[in-house]
């Protein structure tokens, strides 16, 4: 008799909710002007710009001390201490390590299940659909279909693997494809290549790899578009990203789950596929006849 994993678990377990980041990533288009001064900056260097005083965001916002308060109640808050409490969490919850999190052996949890555990990683991807902007997305595609751009993905000491599995397929489909390697002694001599006509895709999640983010400051300077492919609470990276993609990563585990990175991934690469097939298919029909060439 067969059993799906679905039908074994009867209680879906909670997804954590959108960051702050994601929420106001969504709701960008209906803020007043004002509103979308305090997000883009908030944004900007998040969550840090929102952990100074009221007086010191305004500022930097260019906008009034109550036009801050607003924005913070439109996002749901009581107050401004409320709000940063809340990002002080975000920022805990960023920089996390595995050894913090609940030790698998302690009481009442255990080693978790197939079962339990595929639910979390379910959860994770719903989340992840639901805290993208279809528009987003979109203008991502568009980005990586234009044949007039050089794509270079790159990722750190575990998400580098996802940077270079989507430089495998996206090699396959469009020309002017690579993948850079994050340590700056790798990296360095590569920007001198780098300009306006460049697109880098970086994967990073929390616990960020200060050379990825150098790698990404570096070639935003000279002029490349930066896509990031991150977490909720968003990597430095989305300092200097034109796209940003978010993915839901919190997994009954010590360790975070790249699931919901996949997925954008696989569905970039399907999307881009479709957009490009006139020229994508004899590209792979060509690396068919490469392969079953004989020695």
């Amino acid at each position: 008799m067969k059993h799906s994993i679905m039908k074994k678990t009867k209680a879906v377990p909670p997804v954590d909710p959108p960051s702050l980041a994601e929420r106001i990533r969504l709701e960008m288009d209906s803020f007043t002007p004002s509103e979308k001064r305090a997000a883009h900056l908030l944004l900007s260097h998040y969550p840090f710009a929102g952990l100074d005083t009221v007086a010191e965001f305004a500022s930097r916002a260019g906008i009034s001390a109550p036009s801050v308060l607003r924005f913070v109640t439109r996002l749901g808050f009581s107050g401004f201490p409320d709000f940063q409490r809340h990002l002080r969490g975000e920022l805990e919850a960023q920089l996390l390590p595995p050894l913090a999190k609940a030790s698998p052996m302690d009481k009442g949890q255990g080693a978790p299940a197939l079962a339990s555990f595929a639910e979390a990683v379910i959860g994770n991807l719903r989340a992840t659909v639901e805290n993208i902007a279809p528009a987003e997305f979109d203008a991502v595609v568009a980005l990586l279909s234009d044949p007039r751009r050089n794509i270079h993905f790159t990722g750190g000491r575990f998400t580098g693997a996802l940077a270079r599995y989507a430089e495998s397929h996206f090699r396959i489909v469009r020309s002017g494809v690579d993948f850079i390697e994050g340590q700056p002694a790798l990296w360095r001599d590569r920007m001198i290549e780098i300009g306006k006509k460049d697109v880098i895709v970086a994967f990073d999640i929390r616990r960020y790899q200060q050379d990825v983010t150098a790698l990404c400051e570096t070639a935003a300077k000279q002029g490349a578009t930066i896509v990031l492919l991150t977490d909720p609470w968003l990597s430095p990276i989305a300092r200097v990203a034109r796209h940003v993609l978010p993915a839901h990563i919190v997994a009954p585990s010590n360790w975070d789950s790249s699931t919901g990175l996949l997925l954008i991934t696989e569905s970039l690469v399907a999307a881009v596929t479709k957009r490009l097939w006139e020229t994508a298919k004899p590209r792979m029909e060509a690396v068919e006849r490469l392969r079953n060439e004989k020695p």
